[in-house]
């Protein structure tokens, strides 16, 4: 059958399905015909919005038959456009905003089922109401739907001890481009009868299907933190205190985040947030330990950890949370690094991942050939040390700069992914491919 034409294939949407489902308003449209961070503006042909699964299947069954393209979009605060329309004017948008439903937890089992539309805070509330714990958290979790989230195999700080939403999930409902559902919402955590479907669609960005519902894990919720920002005079040692931290800890390090100088001054400029902690080291390292035991003495073992290291100099200062308010302005810079760069002006992204013991490495290389090779900018490495995971940005060295810095993106790009494919590292750890690494993909992903 021949795809229909714009027109026609809108006018048989609304036909078929009603204003309330497809929606065509200017207003709404612009909102979703552009990516989080406005690189790719699109044109929607309009916007379905589901109700339930087999609404969801009706409208992927119909658009097959008149080869409408289908482009699901979650929350739209990915990085890397998956969710965005072309400029065609062609393609159908599908969100399942409506479809937000907590459907059951069940907390002996340590599992809840939600719909793909469900906030990802919303799910953390949920799991905390029965005194469990969903630790998939990162910056966007107000707004970001776990749809969203497991299409992209989403990330986060809480990586190191849980793993990713890969590691989280134990089923899903999908919808297939064809309109028939697979329903596996089982939430068993072992299950050897066949393929593992699951695992095709988390981290495929809506190109194999649907999500629209999601069995997932819960844990223990923790009751007591140790947090503390410490100054090591470089990556390695980061590295090193990590491996202490991990087995002085009993492996309860929830989070390791790396915060360079460049960084912590960007967010007291930008949004006033600071933190009284030595100048002399270049980079610091946000870490979370933390226990279910509310009896656990969880802060007092980091102390005695951090002083033993700050003892043989494997860091230089530290600053441990003394209450609740301090733990959470600890986190409010590190969550706010990205809005304090795009305050501060243009600036090249890279998401990539090492093996940890060649991270201090690749940092040295790397960070001398942006010293090298691009003046118009500077230097704002940040990211989750546990895994590997580094946000290597480039923000403009001026208000001048940031023209002839993004002029240069493709090549800056190329030199720093390069330089990762050497380390044999990934040059997209936690925010996918969409239609920003599509080029990348094809250049270093393994042809067969």
């Amino acid at each position: 059958m021949m795809p229909a034409g714009p027109s026609s294939a809108l006018g048989q949407l609304l036909s078929r399905f009603g204003s309330e489902v497809i929606a065509t308003s200017a207003d709404v449209l612009a909102g979703i015909s552009v990516d989080h961070r406005k690189l790719y503006p699109g044109r929607a042909l309009a916007l379905a919005l589901p109700r339930s699964t087999s609404e969801v299947a009706d409208i992927l069954k119909f658009c097959n038959a008149l080869r409408i393209p289908v482009v699901p979009q979650g929350g739209n605060t990915g990085y890397c456009a998956a969710g965005t329309p072309d400029d065609s004017g062609t393609q159908l948008v599908m969100s399942l905003r409506r479809m937000n439903r907590i459907r059951g937890v069940e907390p002996l089992n340590n599992s809840l089922v939600v719909e793909a539309g469900c906030i990802l805070k919303e799910i953390q509330r949920a799991a905390e109401s029965v005194d469990r714990y969903f630790p998939l958290s990162l910056g966007s979790e107000g707004s970001c739907t776990i749809g969203g989230n497991l299409s992209t195999n989403a990330g986060g700080v809480n990586v190191l001890r849980y793993g990713m939403t890969r590691d989280l999930t134990l089923g899903l409902e999908v919808v297939l481009a064809d309109g028939r559902v697979i329903s596996s919402l089982s939430a068993l955590r072992k299950d050897n009868t066949g393929y593992d479907l699951r695992q095709w669609f988390i981290g495929a960005e809506g190109t194999l299907g649907v999500i629209t519902a999601a069995s997932l894990k819960l844990f223990p919720l923790p009751k007591r933190h140790g947090t503390a920002i410490v100054a090591v005079p470089s990556v390695k040692d980061a590295v090193e205190l990590l491996a202490k931290l991990r087995a002085g800890s009993g492996d309860r390090v929830s989070s390791f985040e790396l915060l360079p100088r460049a960084a912590l001054e960007l967010v007291e400029r930008h949004l006033g947030a600071r933190v009284d902690i030595s100048a002399s080291s270049h980079w610091c390292i946000l870490c979370e330990v933390s226990s279910s035991d509310a009896d656990d003495p969880i802060e007092e073992r980091l102390a005695s950890l951090l002083e033993a290291a700050m003892e043989t100099g494997l860091i230089t200062d530290a600053l441990l949370a003394q209450s609740e308010r301090e733990r959470s302005a600890f986190w409010f810079i590190r969550e706010n690094i990205p809005e304090a760069q795009r305050r501060d002006g243009p600036s090249v992204k890279h998401d990539v991942s090492l093996p940890i013991d060649r991270l201090a490495e690749f940092v040295d290389r790397a960070s001398d050939w942006v010293v090298t090779h691009v003046p118009e900018g500077f230097l704002v490495c940040y990211g989750h040390v546990g895994d590997g995971n580094l946000h290597f940005n480039i923000n403009q060295s001026g208000e001048t700069a940031g023209k002839s810095l993004l002029a240069r993106e493709p090549e800056i790009r190329r030199a720093i992914h390069d330089l990762v494919q050497e380390y044999r590292g990934s040059f997209s750890a936690e925010h996918g491919i969409g239609r920003h690494k599509v080029a990348e993909l094809e250049r270093y992903a393994d042809p067969v």
